[in-house]
């Protein structure tokens, strides 16, 4: 698999990667001269500013320690309940019901596609770090040509779902060699 945003150089211990999004960059990797080489090289280049340590990137916040890094969208999730107006909601047990049949329920159709359309995509971003609304995203997603106030409704429950565990983080300890393994069945009432 290729990816044209992610560069990797490994040579005997010394690993270096850079991730490239649009005009910004994360370098990282364990042998601190060859970081300061490339940092040299690209500002020579591209008169680049440095940031110091990764602490935001694309909607992920950073915190950090010599014995653990973690990630979290909790500011993402956060706008998203300002923009919906439900700052002060209170949080639900699951992302939809399982009663729902989203693709076959007829009711009135919702008139602003486009903030449907806006709040899917969020959604579906935040499913980095809440792997857990993935189907139900992916469900409301489907409907996105012709949304129904019942639609709007599910996706509304979403938010008061995600207002329980906006927080919720990947660890990374250092002390362990990371296997990153994970599954998720949110669908698993509705078999």
């Amino acid at each position: 698999m290729n990816d044209y945003s992610l560069f990797i150089n490994s040579f005997e211990r010394s690993f270096t990667t850079i991730l490239v999004y649009v005009d910004d960059i994360i370098l990282a990797g364990n042998d601190k001269e060859e970081i300061d080489q490339i940092k040299q090289a690209l500002n020579e280049t591209f008169k680049i500013n440095d940031l110091g340590d990764l602490r935001y990137f694309l909607g992920f916040e950073v915190p950090r320690s010599k014995k653990w890094i973690m990630m979290n969208q909790r500011k993402c999730a956060t706008e998203l309940f300002k923009d919906a107006g439900r700052l002060d909601c209170k949080s639900a047990n699951t992302p939809i019901s399982n009663l729902v049949k989203l693709s076959s329920i007829r009711s009135v159709p919702f008139t602003n596609v486009h903030t449907y359309r806006r709040m899917i995509g969020r959604f579906m971003y935040l499913t980095n770090t809440l792997p857990d609304i993935t189907f139900s995203g992916q469900q409301l997603s489907r409907l996105l040509d012709n949304p129904t106030i019942a639609h709007y409704d599910a996706t509304i429950r979403i938010f008061i779902y995600i207002k329980g565990a906006p927080s919720l983080d990947l660890f990374f300890s250092s002390n362990s060699f990371v296997h990153l393994k994970a599954f998720c069945d949110s669908d698993w009432g509705n078999q």
